[in-house]
């Protein structure tokens, strides 16, 4: 066990456990295709960081895996950019809604158990929906019973005022759909600490009727912006971003989603929802038992510590973040920016080399078992 000191968040943290707890969760994220932050945030939470520390330090850990899986998206071409833009430009105003209603909350006090409240009751009814799904998907292969679906599925949101057409989805809908979805994602974010994703992904199959394929590539693009957004309002207004705890999350995550990525494709993925179902549930059972029944006295005692045991570093990160906070903000951004694009370009450069490798060490087994079968005479 090795503690570190959060010198923005005041609190002392495992840096193995928060590793490890990263890495899990970005395992989880590339197993599932949705973002970990509604999974993070609490491990945070649990962890003895406050919730305005953890919401804001996640969705920058959330913009360097979204800058990413984006970047990989993009080298494939599975973007619709015009789609992208007008859920952003709603994500904008969300995200300012979303910061208001945080800060007044913030203001009387109320900010944890509300984040928690929000938490506990959404990931339970998530939870609770991908079970019945995932319960019916599992049935319905062991039945062996085949649905037809429609290419596109039109609703009445589709066809509100502002249509306009889409020729990278092919779809020609109102603007005023992926302008509300962008400003439902970006009110969640900055309340919650999360991408959006497990949102945005089935409103963007159910309700704007996207193909799958450029479903995942379009979110984390969405993604990228509003994260940049509620990184740079909180770090302005709060002053809440931790340098200190934002390094070893995004290095976890980063590895975590391209290992989760790579094991996605070997693995069945209706057991895998239900699975991970529970897995919501059981978080959310916990953020009610941390917020209503734990006894925290003890915990806040021993994290205190006081000025004179900060080292260099984090004398440095609490000035920068208090006499620059605006410069402070956009610097995590850059750093966040720059490491998730750095994961993006070697994975692309390694990509090709180990699949060169691992078809080269298949070659030589073949070889060898045929030499084997058929020896020289």
């Amino acid at each position: 066990m090795l503690e570190i000191y959060l010198p923005i968040a005041q609190v002392n943290v495992d840096i193995f456990l928060l590793l490890f707890l990263s890495l899990s969760v970005g395992l989880l994220s590339g197993l599932f295709g949705v973002g970990g932050g509604f999974l993070m945030t609490p491990f945070l939470i649990f962890m003895g960081i406050p919730p305005v520390y953890a919401v804001p330090n996640e969705v920058n850990n959330i913009l360097a895996t979204s800058v990413s899986g984006s970047l990989t998206h993009w080298f494939k071409n599975t973007l619709d950019y015009k789609m992208g833009l007008l859920i952003v430009s709603g994500g904008v105003v969300g995200t300012i809604l979303g910061i208001t209603t945080f800060t007044y909350f913030s203001e009387i006090g109320k900010i944890s158990l509300i984040i928690s409240l929000l938490y506990m009751y959404l990931l339970a009814i998530v939870g609770t929906l991908m079970i019945i799904e995932g319960v019916k998907e599992v049935d319905q292969a062991r039945k062996k019973v085949i649905i037809k679906k429609k290419l596109h599925e039109h609703n009445w949101f589709q066809g509100l005022p502002f249509r306009t057409r889409f020729p990278k989805s092919k779809l020609y809908e109102s603007a005023l759909t992926p302008i509300s979805l962008g400003l439902v994602v970006g009110f969640v974010a900055a309340m919650m600490g999360i991408g959006g994703a497990f949102l945005m992904v089935p409103a963007m199959i159910y309700i704007v009727g996207m193909p799958v394929k450029l479903i995942p590539g379009t979110s984390l693009f969405v993604t990228i912006f509003i994260s940049a957004i509620v990184t740079i309002l909180h770090a302005f207004n709060y002053g809440s971003i931790d340098l200190t705890l934002v390094v070893p999350l995004i290095l976890g995550s980063i590895l975590g989603v391209q290992l989760g990525q790579k094991i996605g494709q070997y693995l069945d993925s209706s057991h895998l929802k239900t699975l991970f179902a529970l897995l919501l549930c059981s978080v959310a059972i916990a953020i009610a038992y941390d917020s209503f029944f734990r006894d925290k006295t003890n915990e806040i005692i021993n994290n205190q510590v006081v000025s004179s045991d900060l080292n260099i570093f984090a004398e440095f990160t609490l000035r920068f973040s208090n006499e620059s906070p605006l410069l402070y903000g956009a610097f995590a951004i850059i750093l966040a920016i720059t490491l998730g694009a750095l994961a993006a370009w070697m994975r692309k450069f390694m990509s090709p080399i180990v699949k060169k490798l691992l078809s080269d060490f298949r070659d030589k087994n073949k070889t060898k078992k045929e030499e084997v079968k058929f020896p020289e005479k």
